[in-house]
């Protein structure tokens, strides 16, 4: 197959040459591109030309296309995207960009322009193009998202890098797909209080988030691993994490003003046909029980909730909550910040002891906010 141009408004692909070496060694030094490819590290000059070679070898086989991400001003490379073909009209897509140029659309537009090649019945004809990374790298995945790839899930020691297996996400698109979004990606805003901040869960905070679930209080309401490790932890981070790239919630951890660790944990995970609702949970750290954390925190979050999407808010119309009979902390927390109470079911809830307990219903209006 011979090499061919895709031409944006934004963007050009064309195959990289012997001209592009020294720019594509420079580009590979960058610890990202590095962490998230199977580049060699460290990335010499050697490796750029030995990478020239394979390219042009894989194009006149048909067997891989790569193309060079170009400004189409001076022609520089910018970063890469690739397909490789199985030879059965399916196809793997990878891509990576130099820093400098992250977070523009142009790596998204670079790939509407591969998509569109490669499904067209006078281009490739493929019938299927998936897409896979390692788990953490979000960046990659929130452009697949972007273009309408369907998240399939994580398949455990999956991929190799560098002789380590890895996990790896992946996602599929096939023919006919929109190109645009299956599901909202929900923002995690940092929302400041007086006393606290609301921000989203980093991986420092897996301790705290331990120690939290370590704590004898904690442990009497919530049904938790035993023992609670910090794999359990960041296992915890990460599920809110892919909760907001699906569009299933959103949760926070509160901080003090100035930085720190997690304090606690507050979620709104949408409930409606519309997602116009949300159920409420959270927790707080042994350390800051007492002190009004979790009031201001749930009071700055239900603000927010209320707030239409258009301005930056969640759009919602109600927002749902229990205690279980007995958690009286919890039931403080939930009365001083507006929430109406609206039944009860009895023996709803099986604690992590055995027995059964009533659970109490509350929710809150926009026009409930106190």
């Amino acid at each position: 197959m011979e090499p061919f141009e895709l031409r944006g408004d934004r963007v050009l692909l064309s195959a990289p040459t012997t001209a592009d070496v020294d720019r594509i060694t420079e580009l590979c030094q960058d610890p990202d591109i590095r962490d998230w490819t199977t580049v060699p590290s460290p990335y010499t000059r050697m490796h750029g030309e030995e990478f020239i070679a394979q390219v042009a070898e894989a194009w006149a086989a048909g067997t891989a296309l790569n193309w060079a991400l170009r400004d189409p001003r001076d022609q520089r490379p910018l970063g890469m995207v690739g397909l490789n073909l199985d030879g059965h009209g399916a196809a793997e897509i990878g891509f990576w960009m130099a820093p400098e140029y992250r977070g523009q659309g142009l790596v998204a537009a670079a790939i509407r322009l591969v998509i569109e090649r490669a499904f067209a019945p006078e281009g490739l004809g493929l019938q299927s193009m998936v897409w896979r990374a390692y788990v953490g790298n979000w960046s990659s995945r929130r452009v697949v998202w972007r273009l309408g790839f369907a998240f399939e899930g994580t398949i455990r020691s999956h991929l190799v890098q560098r002789g380590r297996r890895r996990d790896a996400w992946v996602a599929t698109l096939l023919p006919g797909d929109p190109l645009q979004p299956r599901t909202p990606w929900l923002d995690i805003p940092t929302i400041h209080g007086s006393r606290l901040r609301l921000r989203p869960f980093v991986d420092s905070d897996a301790a705290a988030v331990k120690e939290a679930c370590e704590d004898p209080m904690t442990r009497r309401w919530l049904t938790l691993p035993t023992p609670y490790t910090l794999a359990d932890a960041r296992g915890y981070i990460d599920r809110h994490a892919h909760d907001a790239a699906s569009g299933r919630g959103v949760t926070w951890a509160a901080a003090h003003p100035a930085g720190g660790p997690a304090l606690g944990a507050f979620t709104l995970t949408l409930a409606g046909v519309r997602h116009d609702q949300a159920s409420l949970g959270y927790w707080v750290h042994p350390t800051a029980r007492g002190v009004g954390i979790a009031t201001e925190a749930v009071r700055l979050l239900t603000r927010h909730a209320f707030i239409a999407a258009d301005d930056g808010g969640l759009g919602l119309r109600r927002v749902q909550v229990t205690h279980t009979e007995g958690n009286d902390a919890s039931r403080a927390v939930i009365e001083r910040t507006g929430f109406r109470y609206s039944g009860r079911q009895r023996s709803a809830v099986r604690l992590p002891d055995g027995t059964l307990a009533d659970q109490h219903w509350y929710d809150l209006l926009p026009e409930d906010l106190i």
